[in-house]
């Protein structure tokens, strides 16, 4: 019987980590899923308000996973918490795929890209302040 083989070397360094940084919303709904986004490890979340742009939702959340399993897996997650929590009128498109997943909770509209797929469609600059308005004067 052998001794077990140590490592040699230096020794590890912690490694500091920093957190996302807290939001503070009035909508329960909108910290909810933020919170659940980032337990998922959803990455460059970014939050939209829609009051007064569209009568659709009063927001929108733009995330990113590093692949097609990290995308369905968060919308999985998320969708269960919801439902966990009494939400349940949840909608859910592009599962099969897992490019972009659109998860519906009423109030609050999620998106779920793979990067390359968010940087195609760019929702953030369609939806942004300085987009132009969608009323044309003819």
């Amino acid at each position: 019987m052998t001794a077990p083989r140590q490592k040699t070397g230096a020794p590890k360094r912690a490694v500091a980590v920093k957190s996302a940084p807290k939001r503070k919303t009035k909508n329960p709904l909108l910290t909810s899923i933020l919170s659940h986004l980032e337990d998922a490890k959803a990455e460059d979340i970014v939050t939209i308000d829609l009051n007064g742009k569209a009568v659709i939702a009063d927001g929108m959340i733009v995330a990113s996973g590093r692949s097609n399993r990290h995308v369905g897996a968060i919308a999985d997650q998320l969708v269960e918490k919801l439902k966990g929590e009494g939400h349940k009128d949840l909608r859910v498109e592009g599962l099969p795929h897992a490019d972009w997943v659109l998860v519906d909770a009423g109030d609050i509209v999620v998106h779920i890209f793979r990067p390359e797929v968010r940087s195609f469609y760019n929702l953030e600059k369609l939806w942004s302040d300085h987009a132009p308005d969608e009323r044309v004067a003819v």
